[in-house]
């Protein structure tokens, strides 16, 4: 599989939500694919890897801000993948949440390693770095451009920037408070409080003939 080409990410909520939008893959299509490659169909790996390798690398560069890594445990993911395929059950998510998962199992096992390493070699206890947004939360929030739109605007503009910064460029809550020069604290308050407002919004208007 060839590494991940340089491509630029969505940066902001705007990008996200008035960027062009491809047709959406079925999950029956996603789900088709693993079911191929349990029976040991190579090529439907193929397939999967070219359908979902962006949004791992993106998630997994984001969550170790490294891109040599970021290359190297998006192809682990695939061959993890490649092996699990058969223990794939529809009822506990989609293809794609699948895979995200495991691509944020890797990525956050990756930090707990170097930060033992770095322990080990500096003899000092070093807090792990507390890693992004929930892929998940991304993901659903992505779903609903429309929607969306309409619910930004119970949002306020601190809300609507907490969220923005952290969810969509990919920072953790200390990075886009030291970004936003607020009190962390500050910071997490108005994330929690605007994730409230949204899926709120957003229910409603699910709820809505």
């Amino acid at each position: 599989m060839a590494k991940e080409p340089t491509q630029k990410t969505p940066a902001t909520l705007g990008d996200v939500l008035y960027a062009k939008s491809k047709p959406p893959i079925l999950e029956q299509d996603w789900a088709k694919l693993v079911r191929s490659i349990a029976a040991g169909d190579q090529l439907a790996l193929h397939a999967l890897y070219e359908m979902a390798h962006r949004p791992v690398f993106t998630l997994i560069m984001r969550i170790t801000a490294n891109r040599e890594t970021a290359e190297e445990l998006t192809v682990d993911v695939f061959h993890d993948v490649w092996r699990r395929a058969s223990g794939y059950d529809a009822a506990n998510g989609t293809v794609l949440g699948w895979i995200m998962n495991q691509a944020r199992s890797r990525a956050i096992d990756r930090l707990r390693f170097e930060s033992r390493k770095k322990r080990s070699r500096d003899g000092d206890v070093q807090p792990l770095a507390e890693v992004t947004a929930d892929p998940r939360d991304v993901l659903e929030l992505r779903e609903q451009g429309d929607s969306l739109r309409a619910a930004l605007a119970a949002l306020t503009r601190d809300e609507r920037q907490a969220i923005e910064t952290t969810f969509f460029a990919g920072l953790t809550h200390a990075e886009a408070a030291a970004r936003l020069k607020q009190p962390l604290g500050t910071v997490k308050t108005r994330i929690r409080s605007g994730l409230h407002k949204l899926r709120h919004t957003l229910s409603a208007e699910a709820g809505k003939p």
